[in-house]
């Protein structure tokens, strides 16, 4: 059975509550279509720094999210600039990324693919620094990660509730790649299958088309022992078989922003999104 969160536009100082494009002066300021009342944001800073519900909604006048989180006015969207900074404790690298909170300013409520969810954006990738071949940088710009319950946190005797990634998409030099995973052993069970190591990456899909540095849409779908990904409401990539059976095991939640994959000095990676919905 599916519920739905409407996502509206967001409401700050040029703009009303019905309106997503707003007249002040003879000027048009045009919103993106997204409520950020069931997300909270990681920055590149701090240890790093997170801001959840309420505090996020005022993101327009908030001097610690405006250098990394703001509105393009002209085209409507929400950006999200990021550079190589501080990052969370299972990764590599910076981020400045909204994560799922199904109810709002809490990440213990979460979802499995037996209840089902889906996520679907419209972005661009505006502008992304080149390393030293000459080649753009990439960023991921929507994840589905998982969870661990409590009760299998403290089976493992694991620190945090961390799983692994399910799902990540790149954008990769004009390209959409995802990567999943696979059980190195098909065979496995619980507790198992419940660690980190249990699990590999796959060998990736690109979409074969290219998105370069102009709009396009994203759209998953997670259902029980399966899970699709659709770019531009054309192309499709579907999982599943007994990976996506057993991942059923896990909690999850959705991840979308700029997740920059480099840890080279002296580097950025700007993200424009105008549309995000997700839906269970």
């Amino acid at each position: 059975m599916f519920f739905f969160l409407f996502f509206a536009c967001h409401k700050d100082e040029h703009t009303n509550s019905e309106d997503t494009e707003v007249e002040q002066a003879d000027i048009w300021y045009k919103l993106p279509d997204i409520n950020l009342t069931n997300w909270k944001v990681t920055l590149p800073i701090g240890n790093p720094t997170s801001i959840k519900p309420p505090e996020i909604l005022g993101y327009a006048t908030n001097d610690v999210l405006k250098p990394y989180m703001y509105n393009d006015s002209i085209e409507g969207a929400l950006v999200f600039y990021t550079k190589p900074g501080t990052s969370t404790p299972n990764s590599s690298y910076s981020r400045t990324e909204l994560r799922e909170q199904m109810v709002s300013g809490s990440d213990y409520v979460n979802w499995t693919f037996k209840q089902g969810a889906r996520i679907k954006g419209r972005l661009r990738l505006d502008e992304i620094s080149n390393d030293s071949s000459g080649n753009p940088y990439r960023t991921i710009v929507m994840q589905i990660h998982g969870r661990l319950t409590d009760t299998q946190r403290d089976l493992l005797g694991q620190k945090d509730n961390n799983a692994p990634p399910i799902m990540k998409i790149y954008w990769a030099n004009g390209y959409v790649r995802l990567k999943s995973k696979v059980l190195k052993n098909p065979n496995a069970v619980e507790p198992e299958i419940l660690h980190t190591s249990a699990w590999g990456d796959d060998d990736g899909y690109t979409f074969p088309v290219e998105v370069g540095y102009d709009p396009f849409t994203l759209e998953i779908i997670a259902s029980e022992g399966r899970m699709e990904v659709i770019l531009n409401d054309t192309y499709s990539r579907v999982y599943q078989g007994t990976d996506m059976e057993k991942w059923s095991v896990f909690e999850n939640y959705f991840k979308a922003g700029n997740y920059f994959q480099t840890k080279d000095e002296n580097v950025f990676s700007r993200l424009k999104y105008y549309i995000l919905e997700v839906m269970h």
